[in-house]
């Protein structure tokens, strides 16, 4: 059995049969139509009201299906449409998947073929959903996520990014790791002209060559080992909508040089494939690396920086940003406690000197990470400097006698230890954290904390 909504249109009267009692007796939801003009009546005066899947049929008397196809894109309906045809006017079903349909079946057609393109949709909507909750449950941005700044500085980024939305322009967005590149790029979507079609994002430093190939490409069945089924890639997914490429700059020259292919030709051919596929796409680029300086030493292609490169924006880092700490500390704080459950509200003078007077070298990130560390830590309603992070060089400790012994608080036994380690194991960060039996990712932070690269740690 299935959960949702199938809107049918025909004009033959068998076909309306058939596929009301296969789809009913499966429980799903029908709106039928026997005409195109009916149709289009019920779209232009109240929508589609949720529909999951649209069984439009290319020849009808009064509308033909292509048009009704280019309407329901022109309203930006979201509903994946499947072309019903004789085999006589294929080349129509042909046209129609180069017009947006997302399949066709070709009459008469078994109910397997019908259920199996359903189940796919279903699937999709559902991972969508996942892929939406899953956003919001890790804090990445959506959007819905707002942008928090009082500061000129970002200001000026802000106002530039509404500005270049309304245009049809590829961007690069540049800035330090941690200053917020995704959801700038996911702000200049949400205030463009495709702001309801998808946008789509790719870690191109986090997937292999292979993998990203397929990612962003797609492929056929066969094309590789592994490949048992036929998968469409982002591009595909993304046609009339925008994709955001982060990390650009650590794409190979491989997959630059077929990216480079889409933007100049507006198309790109599937792995494994040999037919062309066209679509429209607006991309966002997105890179902490200096781009010009990669061109340079040749390993990214200059034709390709330009064709992305048609505006930049530059983000500050949050050292720059200085007006903006206490209020996206607050933002932070205020999520991670409704997140918790817990009656957190405010900071210690103390504590929020603290976070202004620091570099952030992480950035936002490292600012959202802090404020999460120490609302875990906290036990009262308010962030105290103890419970953030200790990123500053502790001051020397006159050591106190007791019974002739010297003592000192616990944190400079640990740094004392951690330092000792790491020189006795030549400064090998690796085989130290193994040592000390925690992660190599903990040392790096606790190196940071202790201020030991003052102390010949590297």
């Amino acid at each position: 059995m299935y959960n949702g909504k199938v809107i049918i249109c025909d004009d033959e009267v068998e076909i309306l049969r058939y596929l009301s009692k296969i789809l009913s007796a499966k429980g799903l939801e029908l709106e039928v139509f026997s005409s195109g003009t009916s149709l289009m009546s019920c779209l232009e005066n109240r929508g589609l009201d949720d529909g999951d899947l649209m069984l439009l049929d290319v020849k009808m008397p009064d509308l033909d299906g292509l048009e009704i196809l280019q309407r329901v894109k022109r309203m930006k309906l979201d509903v994946p449409v499947v072309m019903m045809t004789a085999y006589a006017s294929i080349n129509s079903a042909i046209e129609a998947m180069k017009l947006g349909a997302y399949d066709y079946v070709t009459k008469p057609f078994p109910k397997e073929k019908i259920f199996g393109i359903l189940e796919k949709v279903l699937e999709r909507k559902e991972l969508l959903k996942e892929n939406i909750a899953l956003k919001d449950e890790l804090g990445i941005p959506s959007a819905s996520t707002p942008l928090i700044f009082t500061s000129e500085t970002f200001r000026r980024v802000h106002d530039m990014a509404m500005l270049v939305a309304q245009s049809e322009s590829n961007v690069v967005i540049l800035g330090e790791s941690g200053t917020g590149k995704e959801l700038i790029a996911s702000l200049i979507h949400n205030n463009s002209p495709r702001a309801k079609e998808r946008f789509l994002t790719i870690n191109c430093a986090a997937l292999s060559d292979t993998l990203l190939e397929s990612q962003l490409f797609g492929h056929i069945k066969g094309a590789f080992t592994g490949a048992i089924t036929a998968q469409k890639g982002l591009l595909e997914a993304a046609n009339h909508g925008t994709l955001f490429l982060d990390e650009v700059g650590d794409m190979s020259p491989a997959i630059q040089a077929k990216l480079l292919r889409v933007l100049q030709e507006g198309d790109f051919i599937p792995v494994g494939d040999t037919k062309a596929k066209s679509v429209d796409i607006r991309f966002l680029a997105a890179t902490n690396k200096d781009l010009e300086e990669e061109v340079r030493q040749k390993r990214f292609r200059e034709d390709l920086f330009f064709r992305l490169n048609v505006i930049s924006l530059h983000l500050p880092p949050l050292r720059d940003r200085g007006e903006d700490i206490e209020l996206l500390a607050r933002h932070f704080l205020a999520k991670y406690a409704a997140r918790m459950k817990r009656e957190i509200t405010d900071f210690t003078r103390e504590a929020m000197q603290l976070l202004k007077s620091y570099n952030w070298p992480g950035n936002i990130r490292e600012l959202e990470n802090a404020i999460e560390r120490a609302a875990i830590l906290t036990r009262g309603s308010t962030i105290t400097a103890e419970t953030l992070p200790v990123w500053r060089t502790p001051p020397p400790q006159e050591a106190k006698q007791e019974g002739g012994k010297r003592l000192v608080s616990l944190e400079t036994v640990e740094r004392e230890h951690i330092l000792h380690v790491l020189k006795a194991s030549g400064n090998n960060k690796s085989r130290a954290a193994k040592i000390l039996e925690i992660a190599r990712r903990t040392l790096d932070r606790k190196i940071e904390e202790y201020g030991l690269e003052d102390e010949g740690v590297r």
